[in-house]
């Protein structure tokens, strides 16, 4: 590779650098139109915009711009993580979640479940004001706690629309016709509604009903059983994991074409349900590098919800990764089939750091079966679709919201936790700065 420092001198910048132009220079690009790698690119940014991607030999560099060695370095857009949860707006935990999200390239969040101090945060963000992913928000939950009738329901959709929220997030327990009531004036109004799938609803409703998105997949399982089996008194434990014996997989590719039909995008959070169910004890997962940036007493309720769910009654470690072969089939065949799927890992949440547990989510989504470069669309040019953003992908004309990795994931996907710094609209960061002081 081309050394750059035969061309110019480079400066490097180890906290956030705040130039209007900013240049990586002689990197590998992985644009994400293609499975392909540009090597010896230099990449400009100017104010906030991808202007110049060519040539390190060809590509001119205004005096004055912060440059960044891309030497044997990877760039590509960055991750959007499409199942977060913003849990306090005070100014120290904003800061603390912002950095743990940038510090792993996740330049974009979707926050599910909202409330009127995250409007605020969001056009912080959005100005500038707060070096922090963008943030998409939904309002607060409808469930079957805060929703008290199918018109109240619909009450509570015109207001959060009002109010400007980006969406509805859905959760357990309404009855069909306080659902009914969401969609149809949520589609009235022309605002999404996504997250959970209420049992009283089944996937079949939801995908009738037009959800933007079911999280979690979500109701998946109990679809799979026998067409005679009623699901609408029973327990299936955490998402369905206790029928996985009772499936029939000669039913995945039913569900999965009802749900193209549909135009319904998932985001499996895989890593949620595998870190759940799955056979690794949890103190072993309590010791993973990424559990320092939690508090100790957060890591002793997590090993306890996962020993609780082991040891629930009727739950079976055999049906368990019965289960788990379940879900990396229906997500295999989702993709296959080209519905839409959406990289999120329900963070904080269950042994799911910030930022950190989006990476184990690329690693499940490959062991279902996707490429590296498959997985990587659905945390960049998938939700950028998805949102109607102008990011996702390297190109001229793009927001400059972009990762620079050490080692390449097409290769390996665990490459993709690799990460050297990031952009944000072109603002520079390096993850070791980020990350330094926290604990």
């Amino acid at each position: 590779m081309k050394s750059p420092f035969s061309l110019l001198a480079l400066l490097f910048v180890s906290s956030v650098a705040l130039a209007d132009t900013t240049a990586i220079v002689n990197v590998n690009v992985i644009t994400m139109t293609s499975d392909t790698v540009l090597a010896g690119q230099t990449v400009v940014i100017e104010d906030g915009i991808i202007t110049a991607i060519g040539d390190v030999d060809a590509v001119a560099v205004s005096e004055g711009a912060t440059l960044v060695d891309g030497t044997d370095r990877y760039l590509m857009p960055g991750l959007t993580e499409m199942h977060a949860h913003v849990t306090s707006t005070a100014d120290a935990q904003i800061r603390r979640l912002s950095s743990l999200f940038l510090a792993n390239g996740v330049t974009t969040v979707r926050g599910m479940v909202g409330r009127p101090s995250h409007l605020k945060l969001r056009e912080d963000i959005a100005a500038g004001r707060i070096f922090g992913p963008r943030l998409i928000t939904s309002g607060p939950s409808f469930n079957g706690n805060s929703v008290n009738g199918a018109d109240h329901a619909a009450s509570m959709v015109r207001e959060q629309q009002a109010a400007g929220y980006d969406f509805l997030k859905i959760h357990p327990g309404l009855s069909r016709e306080e659902f009914d009531a969401i969609a149809d004036t949520a589609n009235e109004l022309g605002i999404p509604f996504a997250g959970h799938v209420p049992v009283a609803v089944g996937i079949a409703g939801a995908l009738n009903k037009g959800m933007a998105t079911i999280d979690h997949l979500d109701g998946y399982m109990a679809s799979l059983l026998p067409s005679n089996t009623d699901t609408s008194g029973g327990y299936g434990g955490f998402f369905g994991v206790m029928l996985a014996d009772q499936v029939i997989e000669g039913r995945i590719a039913e569900v999965v074409a009802a749900t193209l039909a549909a135009g319904v995008a998932n985001v499996p959070t895989e890593s949620l349900f595998e870190h759940v169910v799955n056979d690794v004890a949890p103190a072993d997962l309590a010791t993973r590098f990424e559990m320092r940036y939690v508090p100790e007493a957060t890591v002793r309720q997590w090993q306890d919800a996962k020993e609780r769910t082991l040891s629930e009654r009727g739950f079976d470690p055999l049906v368990a990764a019965q289960a788990i072969d379940i879900r990396r089939k229906l997500i295999l065949a989702l993709h296959e089939a080209g519905a839409s799927l959406l990289l999120g890992s329900d963070a904080p949440q269950i042994f799911n750091v910030p930022g950190f547990s989006l990476h184990h989510e690329l690693r499940f989504l490959v062991a279902a079966g996707l490429t590296p470069y498959a997985a990587l669309q659905t945390g960049t040019s998938a939700p950028a679709r998805f949102f109607g953003l102008n990011t996702g992908t390297v190109e001229v004309g793009r927001i400059g919201d972009l990762v620079l990795l050490d080692a390449n994931p097409l290769i390996n996907i665990d490459n993709s936790r690799r990460v050297h710094g990031v952009l944000l609209a072109g603002r520079w960061a390096t993850a070791a700065a980020l990350l330094d002081g926290l604990d």
